[in-house]
């Protein structure tokens, strides 16, 4: 007898879909054969820092057919937090649970786990000139330089390339270690250059890799938090940064590194650079509470080990206060035109540090947008040893969305479009909407290895760097690896949340893993059927309201094909991808097909079409479709 006892992602069995605000109330229905019934049925839940599960009796509904019985419990959830659970009857024979198989669907035994439901501050807003738009991130260094003229006090030990676009440097010295210390000398007034540029590709967001002073070229060393790199620029360029992004639509969001410092800082002064007084210098130091040290001065606790990045104590009053204080760090930046923080490491950072931080911002702009460095599912994220809550109103607004990223990566590298769908709705289902819309939606970050190389080349596994080095791209792969992105991006362009360009990916750079992902950007020679096609796509985002907050709703996805849309009102977007390298034929159910306007692909004729060889289709109807003629015209 085949039947579904429980569907989480039904509205039959539950509504609302997915997380709800606290003070609100969840329907869930359960559907039971009526010949093993016996008489009772239950809701079992927990809240996630209680162990013991409170049971709710659910009442009979109505029948389904003549087999079936449904019953129902309407449950009113109070407190904000995360919730388990799953489903009990009875029967002639004993008790039975329901617990979830996978993709929100019941198996009637106790092998399974318990569903989850978050449930959020009914308070929590993020903020709105985020969603719809399209993130640009850029690692200063390597993205434009202005050819002002050359910057002043720059320390000695650093080199300054000459040779725009060569290899960055890796080779540890004679002493083993990697100095990281060779600059190709990108600027604020080389980003500024080419804001026109970023315009035209549909940016509305510029997500900036470190830009205070540091002394490595990747600037997760922090050296004064109060000071603009000076390879950089200074205070002012970054000033006339945001006001001109401002004016073009584009907003700045800032890299804070708060987890460590630089061991060659004004805090630290491991190297006696700086005439202050650092924590390694004396115990009497003001920053010598900030530190962890074991045993002073060269026994401290260092990130991961790496002894040029000591560890802060992030609930250190004084450091805390600092940084987040009325006249802190984060009030500062915003004040002096940025728009947000992103958090490095942010599961490495304290609860009481993020609510701080987040208060320090509101505080400042009550728009500002704080997002934080997850790899996982942030809503049931463990880390220290305890349940984080990131999602649930009063710390992140947004989150860098790795697990749809490795969905889209999986599923274009491979072929295998089972199971890419259930990934996406798993997010979906755990995230607050106002989360939701507004998550980074990246394929590729600095830390990672590039977007191009991931879907084509091979994969790097434990190679090291002396394997990376001279691996580019030839000339089959370059061209499968252009098709392949132009995939990738309508998918991330199409998802719920925002679309997150890492600098050159909509050219083509390739590169595994740091530094080979962190080559300059190639003005001359870069892809130019590959940015037009994103330009399309940002054009798309910027005049379709269903890619602002529109449902998602999986069409199908199997057979190496993905199909599925976003709806909104009267207006939608169907986007159908053929992963397989052969061309097949797709049919449109939507009622909508004879009014459908093509984006980008093939066109249909009635309500089919023929999909060649890895290539995708994006199709839109009502009021934003009618004019799209207009628009990229």
């Amino acid at each position: 007898m085949d039947y579904i006892s429980f569907n989480s992602r039904d509205y039959k069995y539950k509504y609302p879909f997915g997380a709800i605000p606290n003070g609100s109330v969840v329907t869930l229905r359960v559907m039971l054969p009526r010949e093993i019934l016996k008489n009772r049925v239950s809701l079992k839940i927990r809240r996630d820092d209680n162990p013991n599960f409170d049971t709710f009796d659910m009442y009979w509904d109505c029948m389904e057919g003549n087999d079936f019985e449904w019953w129902k419990i309407e449950k009113p959830i109070d407190e904000q937090g995360l919730y388990w659970y799953h489903f009990e009857y009875s029967t002639a024979f004993g008790d039975c649970n329901i617990t979830q198989n996978d993709a929100g669907i019941s198996q009637n035994n106790n092998d399974g786990r318990e569903w989850q439901l978050t449930v959020y501050d009914k308070d929590f807003t993020t903020p709105d000139w985020i969603k719809g738009g399209v993130i640009y991130q850029i690692f200063p260094d390597r993205f434009a330089r202005s050819g002002e003229p050359i910057k002043k006090n720059v320390p000695k030990d650093r080199i300054i390339r000459d040779d725009w676009g060569g290899e960055p440097g890796w080779r540890p010295n004679k002493q083993g270690k990697v100095l990281n210390n060779d600059y190709f000398a990108g600027d604020l007034k080389g980003i500024e250059k080419k804001l026109d540029y970023l315009k035209d590709l549909g940016v509305t967001c510029i997500y900036l890799n470190p830009i205070f002073e540091a002394n490595s070229n990747h600037r997760y060393d922090t050296a004064d938090y109060n000071k603009i790199d000076c390879l950089l620029g200074n205070q002012k360029d970054f000033e006339n940064l945001c006001k001109k992004a401002k004016a073009l639509g584009i907003r700045i969001i800032l890299d804070g590194v708060f987890s460590h410092t630089g061991d060659d800082s004004i805090y630290f002064n491991r190297k006696n650079r700086y005439k202050s007084i650092g924590a390694y210098n004396s115990k009497e130091s003001p920053y010598y509470s900030w530190y962890k040290f074991k045993q002073w001065p060269d026994d401290y606790e260092s990130w991961w080990g790496i002894d040029v990045l000591p560890e802060v104590n992030e609930e250190n009053p004084d450091y805390l206060n600092f940084i987040t204080g009325e006249n802190g760090i984060i009030r500062k930046w915003l004040k002096l035109g940025a728009s947000g923080w992103r958090l490095d490491v942010a599961d490495e950072l304290p609860d009481v540090f993020i609510d701080a931080l987040k208060k320090a911002a509101k505080a400042e702009k009550d728009d500002a947008l704080v997002m934080g460095e997850v790899w996982e599912d942030a809503s049931n994220k463990c880390s220290y040893g305890y349940r984080r809550r990131y999602l649930l109103g009063q710390q992140f607004d947004s989150i860098m969305n790795y697990p749809f990223a490795n969905a889209v990566l999986y599923y274009l590298s491979t072929g295998v479009a089972e199971g890419f769908t259930n990934r996406i709705i798993d997010i979906i289902e755990n995230y607050p909407p106002q989360v939701l819309h507004c998550l980074m939606n990246h394929i590729g970050t600095h830390d990672t290895v590039r977007a191009i190389t991931a879907l084509v080349a091979e994969p790097v596994g434990d190679r090291g760097r002396e394997w990376q080095c001279d691996k580019h791209l030839n000339a089959e792969q370059k061209d499968l690896g252009i098709q392949l992105m132009k995939l990738a991006s309508a998918i991330q362009f199409t998802l719920p949340g925002v679309p997150s360009i890492y600098y050159g990916d909509e050219i083509g750079m390739d590169g595994y893993k740091d530094p080979f992902n962190r080559y300059c950007y190639d003005w001359e020679n870069g892809d130019e059927e590959l940015r037009e096609w994103y330009k399309l796509l940002g054009k798309m985002r910027s005049c379709c309201d269903a890619l602002i907050d529109g449902d998602f709703h999986v069409v199908s996805s199997s057979n190496g094909c993905v199909a599925y849309e976003r709806l909104k009102n009267d207006e939608g977007v169907l986007t159908v991808v053929n992963r397989n390298d052969y061309d097949i034929e797709f049919t449109i159910q939507n009622m909508h097909w004879d009014e459908m306007v093509t984006v980008v692909g093939v066109s249909p004729e009635d309500n089919t079409f023929t999909l060649p060889a890895n290539t995708c289709t994006v199709l839109g109807w009502g009021e934003w479709a009618e004019k799209w003629c207009d628009i990229i015209n």
